[in-house]
């Protein structure tokens, strides 16, 4: 006697769905409630999770390479990288990114000579990674529509990773990169664009001072491109590492640095294209 077979099984994320969702409307609604109530206390928020980030890249480094980044210097040079990012410009997360580096070798100093290099190498890309780029959400922060323009950076990169997801959950067939993230489609990947273009006419047109919907096609594409390259990019950084995430302190995201992986690389690139559209005051 011949026996049904079972029902074909729904795709089903990796991740628990609710707690998922949950922590991100959580930290949105901090971070929401910070923007816009007093500029400096959101400040104070980026060099937490800096120093959050710092710890967990550094601990995953020393756990599976035997990398010791020397934590306190980056740590107190990340902060102040931001908070000199936001008082003095571009200007002073420079000034304050090559003391942090400088910290990084002298405080390596202290201890026996084997590794030096590896470890301050690494520190100095630490440094790099998480605080420094970083600092261009500050930087954001500073002109007078600067809520607005942090607002626009974050729903931009959120927007493009769910309409990756979305998009490559229900259509993906061609990876992108399986190599490196073997989950990721090119069908994902051009609804990140669609997703993100949308929104960023529709953020430059209505949230930015002297913005304009063109510009804003142009912003979401350009943070479709950087929010996936950034994604890669600590995707590779976890495979040599051979883990899963950076750590478990947001329940269904990971760490800090699985949500900073695609902010990180796009902050710059949003800071920079609205100066050049519409200025930097």
């Amino acid at each position: 006697m011949s026996t049904a077979p079972p029902p074909p099984q729904k795709k089903r994320a990796g991740r628990d769905l609710r707690a998922a969702i949950g922590v991100g409307v959580g930290l949105g609604a901090v971070i929401v409630a910070s923007l816009f109530i007093v500029k400096a206390v959101f400040v104070g928020v980026i060099a937490v999770a800096v120093v959050v980030g710092l710890w967990e890249l550094t601990s995953r480094l020393q756990e599976r390479k035997g990398i010791k980044a020397p934590l306190v210097p980056l740590a107190v040079g990340g902060a102040a990288m931001v908070v000199a990012g936001y008082a003095q410009g571009a200007e002073g997360a420079w000034v304050a990114m090559a003391l942090t580096a400088l910290a990084v070798l002298v405080w390596r100093m202290t201890e026996p000579p084997e590794d030096y290099l590896k470890d301050v190498t690494a520190g100095v890309f630490a440094a790099f990674y998480v605080p420094f780029l970083a600092t261009f959400v500050a930087m954001l922060l500073t002109a007078d529509d600067g809520p607005q323009r942090v607002l626009t950076f974050l729903l931009l990169t959120v927007v493009s990773d769910t309409g990756a997801y979305a998009v490559g959950w229900r259509f993906g067939k061609h990876k992108l990169a399986p190599r490196i993230s073997p989950g990721k489609t090119r069908e994902g990947l051009f609804g990140a664009i669609a997703f993100a273009m949308v929104a960023g006419a529709l953020c430059m047109q209505f949230l930015i001072d002297g913005g304009s919907w063109w510009q804003g096609l142009l912003l979401g594409l350009a943070v479709a491109a950087s929010a996936t390259l950034g994604d890669l990019g600590e995707s590779m950084i976890k495979r040599d590492l051979g883990i899963k995430d950076m750590g478990t302190l947001l329940p269904g995201h990971g760490g800090i640095m699985d949500r900073l992986d695609s902010l990180l690389p796009t902050a710059p690139v949003v800071w920079l294209l609205m100066v050049l559209f519409v200025g930097s005051g």
